[in-house]
């Protein structure tokens, strides 16, 4: 009986420390995502403090094109109403495709291209995009890495337990941007 006693004791020992380790592993994978998002943040913030400059060099060029700048305007404000996750993530699409219209109107004007000014900020906006691009990614690993973790078992049974559900939001690409630009010389 102790013998039997004994053996019980040992796997409700070993089941605690199994499910405390899960446990522990999904908060940390959790809160990976929360840091990753962060980043993603700081250079999504990074590249909209840098949009008013850009809009003003472009304005002096191209004063009629008053749609692309109240386009961008308004993701930009879109971004810094957003309070969720989900909503930054559409307002940051939003701004890409913006953004891409923006520089679309700034490529019809020579003498803006040539603009030390423009020139620089746009080598500005080119690295922010870059450093979007990398934390996106980043970001998306974490999100799948910590899917992984709530859905394969016995993960899934210890995320039931506490309440963890998998994270929903990935950053995709735009529909638009998946088709091979057109170049012309």
């Amino acid at each position: 009986m102790k013998y039997f006693l004994g053996v019980v004791a040992v796997i409700v020992v070993l089941a605690a420390f199994t499910i405390v380790g899960i446990y522990n592993g999904i908060v940390s994978k959790h809160e990976t995502i929360t840091a990753k998002w962060a980043q993603v943040e700081n250079q999504l913030q990074r590249r909209n403090d840098l949009i008013p400059n850009l809009v003003n060099s472009v304005k002096g060029y191209a004063a009629h094109e008053k749609t692309v700048f109240a386009d961008v305007t308004k993701a930009r404000s879109q971004w810094a109403s957003a309070t969720t996750i989900d909503a930054k993530v559409r307002a940051a699409s939003g701004m890409d495709s913006a953004l891409a219209r923006l520089i679309a109107v700034a490529e019809n004007y020579p003498q803006l291209k040539a603009d030390n000014t423009f020139l620089k900020l746009m080598d500005e906006l080119s690295g922010a995009e870059n450093r979007i691009a990398v934390e996106r990614m980043r970001y998306n690993e974490a999100v799948k890495d910590y899917n992984i973790s709530v859905r394969l078992f016995p993960g899934n049974i210890v995320a039931a337990m506490f309440g963890f559900r998998p994270a929903t939001e990935y950053f995709r690409a735009e529909e638009k941007a998946r088709g091979v630009p057109e170049v012309n010389f």
